[in-house]
């Protein structure tokens, strides 16, 4: 077993996604986005409100078969939003995002929103500051999908006032996208982000709305492209870092699946008031197991450098944010393994490719064919 040595910082610089070239391009800053956004949605190793008195309309089921909800996206121009938005439309959802004008006349994300606009989504001006546009948006929807990004993440709650206000929602989405944040082992600072979701979930459930979560795991076009490695553009071909002995599970989903599968939750009641797990057999893998796969592709057994717990822990106390925070988030995934290390109970949740077989995701041996 190989040390690494204890100075770590830079190798989290300049690290890139692999994503469809149809879609917008990450803003500059993207680089911290893992930590702040993916990782506390995803992961990036290397990568109170008071009961509500109002009632929710219910559809009889003749009205639920034969029409599919409104879908509105909130957050819809972020990293997974775009995804879910073009899934919405494409699965034949009326489809709504709620954008600033800001965003609308940016030269960058205003070419995005001008594909919502050719998929048939309808734009509705609003901010999740505002109130009064929240609530009108809201007005026009069935379901609504959160996709805010962690620094928006407390301010869901404004989110929840609005659908409280509204009185018509029969589903609500909160941003998720990463582990289940009930059920992490996490250090600080990953620990309070984790726990911030978590009093979401507790205002949802306070305040009565019915709800759907939906843990996805790692999304692939952050991890895969470089097998998870830290400053890299491509996957290694002569030396791998391990995080811990490589042994803990994770799950690793490609974007447009995790968009597919949360859409086809939207008016299944077998996911209402449950987790929706996204959790693909074929897309659990160990480090030492994805590293495995990936020396079978390229014919070439690679140099595994292991970093013990107790130098990943030393270094998260060492290092400035958002080291801290990427170092604490892949801690809990690749070292405490909690994207995949319990069992998913019929009381509280339920695994997606099992609901929704049609889906025809991509593994992750098919996605790594790209990189050979």
């Amino acid at each position: 077993m190989v040390k690494a040595p204890i100075h770590l910082l830079s190798l989290f610089q300049g690290s890139k996604p692999f994503t469809r070239t149809s879609l917008e391009p990450l803003p500059a800053s993207r680089q911290f986005h893992p930590s702040l956004t993916i990782c506390l949605s995803s992961s990036s190793f290397f990568c109170f409100s008071s009961v509500s008195s109002f009632r929710y309309r219910e559809r009889s089921p003749s009205t639920t078969m034969a029409e599919k909800s409104k879908v509105l996206i909130i957050g819809g121009t972020g990293y997974i939003g775009k995804f879910i938005v073009e899934a919405s439309a494409k699965a034949g959802h009326p489809t709504f995002a709620l954008v600033r004008q800001s965003t609308v006349s940016d030269p960058v994300k205003g070419q995005l929103v001008e594909s919502f606009k050719n998929l048939g989504v309808t734009l509705l001006i609003g901010d999740l500051y505002d109130h009064e546009s929240l609530v009108k948006a809201i007005k026009q929807a069935d379901v609504v999908i959160s996709t805010v990004g962690h620094m928006q993440m407390a301010d869901q709650t404004k989110i929840v006032d609005a659908i409280k206000e509204a009185g018509n929602v029969k589903r609500f989405f909160p941003s998720e996208f990463g582990n289940d944040v009930d059920r992490v082992h996490a250090v600080e600072p990953a620990k309070s982000a984790f726990e911030l979701k978590a009093q979401i979930r507790r205002a949802v459930e306070a305040a009565g709305i019915p709800y759907t979560y939906v843990p996805c795991g790692c999304f692939a076009g952050y991890f895969l492209p470089t097998l998870a490695q830290p400053g890299v553009t491509v996957p290694p071909k002569d030396k791998v870092t391990v995080m811990g002995d490589g042994n803990a599970k994770a799950i690793f989903n490609k974007e447009d699946d995790i968009a597919a599968f949360t859409i086809k939750a939207v008016d299944d009641p077998r996911s209402l008031n449950k987790i929706l797990y996204i959790r693909p057999p074929k897309n659990v893998y160990s480090f030492n197991e994805l590293v495995a796969l990936w020396e079978k592709k390229i014919g070439k057994t690679l140099e595994k450098i292991y970093l013990p717990e107790e130098q990943i822990l030393k270094q998260i106390q060492e290092s400035p944010i958002p080291i801290n925070v990427i170092l604490a988030v892949n801690h809990s995934i690749f070292v405490k393994g909690d994207g995949a290390n319990f069992e998913i109970e019929e009381s509280f949740g339920v695994e997606a490719s099992e609901l929704y077989p049609d889906v025809k995701y991509t593994t992750v041996e098919e996605y790594l064919e790209n990189f050979v």
